[in-house]
């Protein structure tokens, strides 16, 4: 078995080609096509757009009345039949046609040798510039749904969908230029009926501002939809007499822009992305009011065609090695603001609701419990509250060494919080001696450490009248990495949803744009230095012997596996071959095996599973990202639930994978 790109992972590879027309020459128009097709059938596009009005140029302006054009437009869509007869694409391209005594401006859809439909635009703008109704027909118009062109009875019409065999999640829906701009556009009820692929192909002339708004559009249409959205514009080889025309063409998917060309490019482009049609219809599942909409559709007919399969041997879409942490530098710090004001109003809520001005939290020197208290000082900003209302416990015990236990110390003075440094070596001893379980390093020495440090806590808030407030992350709630009835429980968990990847970015923002210049900002910078560990084993010459990451794996590639799995229900399989990806590109700088990837992957479904129970009971805390494991609001997993099928689904891959690897 060789992987498929389409139906292994359902991923469709799209293109949209500008292409360098002159206004009314047919058979050059027609020639630059062909030479497009050519391209992006090396390249494995599967559908692949062009420009409105694309044989003849859009700029025709009353030629288009004129019978020799009309009747050379259709003999150069012959010659594009025939040539699609030598591929497997869904060919989708822009031209008058006369049916019924009538000029429609139409979409025609072609593949392997067939006419597959025909659809005319049903939005004629006729206002400023355009003056649409002219000449062209609206398809409200029509009075057949059928029409006879190059000896084939051809759909006609706007209620034309089309379904790509093997992919069946591949629903293509076509509309032209001004049917995006209008309420209750055509592509929402294409969407509603189940197209996952919303195709425009037009010919927009560019004014200032017109770009970002029509990327806005299509951004957003793509969101509302929950569909891919791929816009196609006629380039600046359209007539200059009184508009220009800039090119611009965009691939989106669900709210994201995937691929852009830029405005009056100088070359013709042909813009690729593989859309993922797997997060479509996940997102589609869940979002129930998604389908209420869609109680009354109109009725669509579903025209089927097959496509060539694509071989996994390039990709087209963007990798994140870190899906939980914008790229850009700007966005990033946008993202840490947002998400620090959003743990920062729910704490201050939970204070209120439970009418309290005290929060108690141990702090370790580590990532999670200094994110937790930075929150909690910013609270107490908030409320008016003195600092002195966070009460710090630096809690020692066995393995505790001096780096952390001096961070946590001198941050904790900075700051101006109330601190005491309590040992726990005393009580821990007592109660492994009650145990009779003594001089054993193991799961039960660490254990009785956590629970003391969290028994500490609790008791502490009792005493002070105020709540304990929970540092875990994320990550390790996904991983099972806490000890249940330890560090798992609290009052509120304030980092319940940021994961280890951006909890690291969080506090370097606070360090760096809330505390700059401050004491608290250069042990801030040591604290994101030190290794991740629980520091529950004893130190070997002073040094951390228990690195977090040593035992459940890279921080990086556990985000990047949780992150497709909850957000969209990933199978691993795939999880596996974008991580491979991910690496062979550099995007982890190469620094994994295949055997490390899969090697990992398999103990994070394994931790996934085994650890429901901890994630059934945890405590509240606040939703800030898409991504969400509350056993009240995002995530309901029975706590014996068997992960066979996604052990297999992962084995079946990491055996193709070897192979390919073989014969490299």
């Amino acid at each position: 078995m060789v992987v498929c790109l389409n139906k292994d992972f359902e991923l469709l590879r799209v293109g949209l080609s500008v292409i360098p027309i002159r206004v009314a020459d047919v058979d050059h128009n027609v020639a630059v096509i062909i030479k497009s097709m050519k391209q992006a059938v090396r390249n494995g596009v599967q559908v692949l757009a062009f420009p409105e009005m694309a044989i003849t140029g859009y700029t025709i302006g009353d030629l288009v009345q004129q019978q020799a054009l009309l009747n050379k437009a259709v003999k150069g869509l012959g010659v594009l039949l025939q040539e699609s007869s030598k591929t497997n694409q869904l060919i989708i391209v822009g031209t008058p046609i006369e049916v019924g005594q009538r000029i429609f401006n139409c979409a025609v859809v072609l593949s392997s040798g067939r006419i597959l439909g025909i659809v005319p635009k049903t939005l004629l703008p006729n206002y400023k510039e355009y003056y649409e109704n002219r000449w062209f027909t609206s398809s409200r118009d029509a009075t057949t749904d059928n029409t006879e062109i190059l000896g084939q009875s051809v759909y006609f019409g706007t209620d034309l969908l089309f379904r790509l065999n093997g992919l069946d999640s591949a629903i293509i829906g076509i509309e032209i230029c001004e049917d995006l701009w209008v309420p209750l556009a055509p592509h929402e009820y294409q969407a509603l009926a189940g197209a996952t692929l919303l195709v425009n192909i037009s010919a927009s002339n560019e004014i200032l501002g017109k770009a970002e708004w029509r990327r806005n559009m299509v951004t957003s249409e793509s969101g509302r939809c929950l569909a891919a959205y791929a816009y196609v514009s006629a380039g600046n080889d359209e007539s200059s007499n009184d508009l220009v025309y800039g090119g611009h063409s965009i691939i989106a998917e669900n709210g994201s822009v995937l691929n852009e060309s830029k405005p009056f490019s100088t070359n013709s482009d042909l813009l690729i992305s593989d859309i993922d049609l797997q997060r479509l219809v996940h997102d589609r599942y869940q979002q129930t009011s998604y389908h209420d909409t869609s109680r009354q559709l109109e009725t669509f007919r579903i025209i089927d065609c097959q496509v060539k399969d694509i071989p996994a041997s390039k990709l087209y879409c963007n990798i994140n090695p870190h899906p939980f942490v914008p790229d850009e530098t700007e966005r990033r710090a946008e993202r840490c603001h947002d998400i620090f004001s959003m743990q920062v109003a729910g704490l201050a809520k939970k204070l209120s609701g439970a009418r309290k001005n005290k929060l108690v939290l141990g702090i370790s020197g580590g990532l999670d419990s200094t994110l937790a208290l930075l929150v909690a000082i910013k609270t107490m900003d908030y409320l008016g509250l003195p600092h002195k209302n966070v009460f710090t416990y630096t809690l020692p015990g066995f393995g505790t060494t001096s780096r952390t236990k001096n961070n946590a110390t001198k941050l904790c003075e900075a700051l101006g919080v109330s601190f005491a440094t309590v040992s726990i070596n005393m009580s821990c001893k007592s109660v492994l001696k009650d145990l009779d379980h003594e001089n054993i390093e193991d799961i039960v020495f660490e254990n009785v450490q956590a629970r003391y440090r969290t028994e500490f806590l609790f008791n502490k808030a009792n005493q002070l009248d105020g709540i304990v407030l929970g540092t875990g992350d994320l990550t390790e709630i996904a991983l099972g990495w806490a000890t249940f009835a330890g560090d798992q429980l609290s009052h509120y968990h304030i980092n319940a949803s940021v994961p280890k990847t951006l909890v690291q970015y969080l506090v370097k923002w606070v360090a760096d744009e809330e505390l700059s210049n401050s004491p608290a900002q250069h042990i801030l910078y040591d604290i994101l230095k030190t290794p991740i560990s629980p520091e529950l084993l004893t130190p070997s010459r002073g040094n951390i012997p228990q690195k977090s990451e040593d035992i459940i794996g890279p921080i990086e590639l556990a985000d990047f596996y949780l992150y497709p799995f909850i957000r969209f229900g990933t199978r691993p399989g795939k999880i596996l071959f974008m991580a491979y990806q991910a690496n062979r590109l550099g995007l982890f700088d190469r620094k994994y095996s295949l055997n490390d990837l899969y090697r990992w992957l398999q103990s994070f479904i394994k931790r996934f599973f085994t650890n429901q129970f901890k994630r059934t009971c945890m405590p509240e805390g606040p939703k800030v990202g898409s991504v969400s494991l509350s056993p009240r609001g995002d995530w309901r997993m029975p706590s014996d639930a068997e992960a066979g099928a996604w052990s297999s689904d992962l084995e079946a891959m990491y055996d193709e994978l070897k192979l390919a690897v073989r014969k490299k």
